[in-house]
């Protein structure tokens, strides 16, 4: 991992997050654990043991400190995730502090939804706004292939709930390999369709010896046959600058996403960074560089120190992944630095 060399003596800097490349930082992923319920085979590796320590986690007060500074600066989107977020005691707690920053327009939370049954209705409360719920198949015998638990009822009921709660839309993350059967996205844009929630296709990334060992479906053309074949149409709202491109059914909310960084990368539109469990930063999902703040946090920096390591690690954000040119480059799991 790259660490960078941090200047301690330029903590003036102007207001804004923008990088090397002119890209504006406004949101930040959180991961507050890196350990998971499942083993899903395109994440982590069935039994990995390689965890981060729960002396180096960053408690919920430390967390919510990190995120107001990049608050401060001009983050106004934060995402939860992990690992599977709610395998966390108290994130509802967490939940309430950052939706507390009036600078916040948007808190979500990504879930693989085995435990959201119970857990929905006191997220709803604490101010969670939207989900991502991970699910790759409708199928039990291939879902638990995929993920090492038979347990897709259980997932289905988190569903459920949380529609039941008042979230919507909630936005489903199916991740597709070139080997994924296309009856299996049709059953889950079936569903989707029914059931008032996105399908997000999402091609496999090579993150790891998990993500390494598959190779990517093309869903720049698979949704684009997809469109066609359900007649959706292109969806254009200048509010969501996230990565997808979404068709919708020719009104209301998108129906059908795609997330394509192999096929066509979106690097160039880039507003994100994410926060690892331990407080380090990743300023990229496909590079090694990092920013140590939890460990400079723990030893005594003050919001100053941190605010000035925060501008050094945005203004050496890496131009764009190198996915297709250096697939061996990340040996990380994707578990590791947050989805």
């Amino acid at each position: 991992m790259a660490r960078l060399e941090i200047p301690l003596d330029s903590a003036a800097q102007a207001p804004g997050l923008i990088d090397g490349f002119g890209r504006t930082i406004s949101y930040l992923r959180v991961s507050v654990t890196d350990r998971c319920d499942l083993r899903c085979n395109y994440c982590m590796p069935k039994g990995f043991k390689g965890f981060e320590e729960p002396a180096h986690w960053m408690s919920h007060a430390e967390m919510a400190r990190l995120i107001g500074l990049f608050v401060a600066l001009g983050v106004t989107k934060v995402r939860l995730t992990g690992g599977e977020p709610l395998m966390r005691r108290g994130v509802d707690e967490l939940a309430a502090r950052i939706t507390a920053l009036p600078q916040v327009s948007d808190l979500s939370l990504s879930t693989n939804a085995t435990t959201l049954k119970r857990h929905a209705a006191k997220l709803k409360a604490a101010g969670v706004k939207r989900l991502n719920v991970s699910l790759d198949s409708l199928d039990p015998a291939r879902f638990a292939a995929i993920t090492g638990r038979d347990c897709l009822a259980d997932v289905l009921a988190g569903l459920a709930e949380a529609r039941t709660v008042g979230f919507a839309p909630i936005k489903l993350n199916c991740v597709v390999s070139s080997d994924v059967p296309e009856q299996e996205i049709l059953q889950l844009l079936g569903y989707a369709l029914d059931n008032g929630f996105i399908l997000r296709l999402i091609e496999t990334m090579p993150m790891g010896s998990t993500g390494q060992q598959f190779v990517h479906a093309n869903l720049t053309r698979l949704g684009a046959q997809l469109a066609q074949r359900f007649g959706l149409v292109p969806a254009i709202d200048p509010s969501d600058t996230g990565p997808a491109r979404y068709w919708t059914q020719g009104q209301g909310h998108p129906v059908l996403g795609v997330i394509t960084p192999m096929s066509q990368h979106f690097c160039e539109a880039c507003n994100r960074v994410r926060l690892t469990v331990d407080g380090t930063l990743h300023l990229c999902l496909g590079q090694d560089d990092a920013v140590p703040l939890g460990r400079m946090l723990r030893a005594g920096a003050s919001d100053a120190e941190l605010t000035a390591a925060i501008h050094a690690g945005i203004a050496a954000k890496p131009e764009r992944h190198e996915f297709t040119t250096k697939r061996e480059q990340v040996v990380r799991f994707m578990s590791q630095t947050g989805g």
